[in-house]
């Protein structure tokens, strides 16, 4: 015969202060670990939603990132003139062939400088990303001094604002639109046209070609063919594998960083619940000894304690994944290793990383627990009748 539940609610209530203060640590525990999670799910998430599985890009082989890469003009055309490449409704081809750099802005409320990313693009730059939507103002028009800002730079960056002028590469360019580009790394770029930001920084060279390849077949034989040509020295990678890529390394630091300062803090966690449950043992000690009296047995009485234990835990794990929620309302900016450009990204929860909260609370509850509920079974019925 087990123990009914309502007396596990019944002594948990009777201890509501010291039960309150081991939740509360579990929580306090919980939150930590699941805005790790949610900044490195953020961050890959963030990067990930900037590559279409659709595009391929084309970057020379081994520079890992378009900022190192760097393409002729030849050896963009001949990419570009590959027959697996798809057109658009007017017939048009859907490559892009762009250039990036790196700029240096001052940031809005520190008055820090950062890096921040400057793709020059052409006609079908936007075609092959339509998440990217302008907000305010129009596009760049070719042969001019002009760009459009991602929303996010928009919002972190003095003196960027439709109409203004921000001058690198030693000229001014004019500020005529603001988009949108729902919350992937483009939003923390600024884009004019190729020809006028090679021009400005003398630069010769694309940095990559974006092309629509349609089709798992044609893509590898597009894949192959330009790999396998000795006149490239390039390589073909899906765009969204190509950002993917690009998180790795921050978002490994950020786990390391985060678990390493969660299993510190976990340690007082499941040591606050031991005193807990240690605590209630003391005091219960005759309670016990009746319950042993009355026909439970030791497994009855340890699954009892250990059933407290979780419920506190649950409870705690709740009141921490409650908390952390409420950190999906921030955006935070950072440095992409990989690009040393500014990257801004907001803390995102998923089902996954619930689950994994909720687990990891009650591992740690269980962890706290199992000692002073396994003492509660081992103890004597006529010691513990007799106080």
């Amino acid at each position: 015969m087990a123990i009914p539940i309502y007396y596990n609610f019944r002594n948990i209530w009777a201890r509501k202060l010291t039960t309150l203060l081991t939740a509360l640590g579990i929580a306090l525990v919980v939150f930590v670990f699941a805005d790790v999670l949610m900044l490195t799910y953020g961050i890959e998430k963030t990067l990930i939603d900037t590559g279409s599985p659709e595009n391929a890009i084309i970057i020379r082989k081994s520079s890992g990132t378009e900022i190192q890469s760097s393409l002729s003009k030849e050896q963009a055309s001949i990419i570009i003139n590959r027959p697996e490449i798809s057109l658009d409704e007017n017939g048009k081809l859907l490559a892009a062939k762009e250039v990036n750099v790196l700029i240096t802005l001052p940031r809005k409320f520190s008055g820090s400088v950062s890096n921040v990313t400057v793709r020059g693009a052409d006609d079908a730059s936007l075609k092959l990303r339509p998440q990217i939507k302008i907000i305010k103002g129009r596009r760049w028009q070719k042969g001019l001094e002009e760009i459009i800002v991602g929303s996010a730079i928009a919002k972190n960056f003095q003196g960027i604002a439709l109409g203004n002028t921000v001058k690198f590469a030693g000229k001014q360019w004019r500020i005529v639109g603001i988009f949108d580009a729902q919350k992937s790394g483009f939003d923390s770029e600024i884009w004019g046209d190729v020809d006028q930001i090679m021009d400005a920084f003398r630069r010769p060279i694309y940095s990559s070609v974006l092309v629509r390849v349609a089709g798992s077949e044609n893509f590898k034989k597009f894949k192959k063919a330009v790999e396998n040509d000795q006149r490239l020295t390039a390589e073909v990678k899906r765009e969204n594998q190509y950002y993917a890529e690009q998180s790795e390394m921050l978002a490994t630091f950020l786990k390391i960083l985060g678990v390493t300062v969660t299993v510190i803090f976990s340690l007082g966690a499941v040591i606050g619940a031991m005193i807990t449950m240690y605590a209630a043992v003391g005091s219960r000690t005759q309670e016990i000894g009746t319950l042993r009296a009355l026909g439970f047995s030791r497994q009855n009485i340890l699954t009892a304690f250990l059933i407290e234990c979780l419920l506190i835990s649950i409870s705690g794990g709740i009141i921490g994944l409650f908390a952390a929620s409420f950190m999906q309302l921030i955006t935070i900016s950072t440095i992409n290793w990989q690009t040393f450009s500014e990257l801004a990204f907001d803390f995102k929860l998923s089902p996954q990383i619930a689950i994994q909260s909720m687990i990891f609370a009650i591992i740690m509850g269980t962890a706290g627990g199992l000692l002073p509920s396994i003492r509660a079974a081992k103890i004597d019925i006529v010691k513990a009748l007799r106080g």
